[in-house]
């Protein structure tokens, strides 16, 4: 269901998209509204689960997880019990930032962050120790041209 957003609404969440570490004033400041009826609607907005939760973005590299992997992975199997078995992997390994079932030929694609390749052929080789796939490919990001929790509001 989609929920229905006027023109402060967007503003509101464009702004805590920007930057969720603003504080009240901040955000009413640049919405145009004062602190309580920008708090109501914040508040309504978390209540109704557009707004699902409140983080912090690390910087990748300093933390020395300088490889990204991009990984499609294509499957003989489409039981459930499979499906169960690989989904439990993925959700259980850190390295798995986003994994996604897709229609076509590759069945899965999964975003990976590791230190490096030998990282990457650790997390390649307990996964296949846990779950048959037909095939697996990984594909190295050379450069991360854009990246964004943001979205268009």
């Amino acid at each position: 269901m989609v929920t229905q957003l006027d023109a402060i609404d967007r503003k509101i969440l464009a702004e805590l998209q920007a930057d969720a570490s603003q504080s009240l004033d901040e955000i009413a400041k640049k919405v145009g509204a004062s602190k309580t009826p920008v708090w109501n609607r914040i508040r309504k907005l978390r209540d109704s689960g557009l707004i699902k939760s409140q983080t912090v973005i690390l910087d990748p590299d300093k933390l020395g997880l300088e490889a990204c992997f991009f990984v499609l992975v294509r499957t003989s199997e489409h039981e459930k019990d499979w499906q169960d078995r690989f989904l439990t992997a993925l959700l259980e390994r850190e390295e798995v930032l986003e994994a996604h079932r897709l229609a076509g030929d590759i069945d899965y694609i999964l975003k990976v962050r590791v230190k490096n390749a030998k990282a990457y052929d650790d997390f390649y080789q307990a996964l296949i120790s846990e779950v048959k796939i037909f095939n697996m490919t990984a594909l190295l990001s050379m450069e991360e041209i854009k990246s964004t929790l943001r979205l268009p509001v």
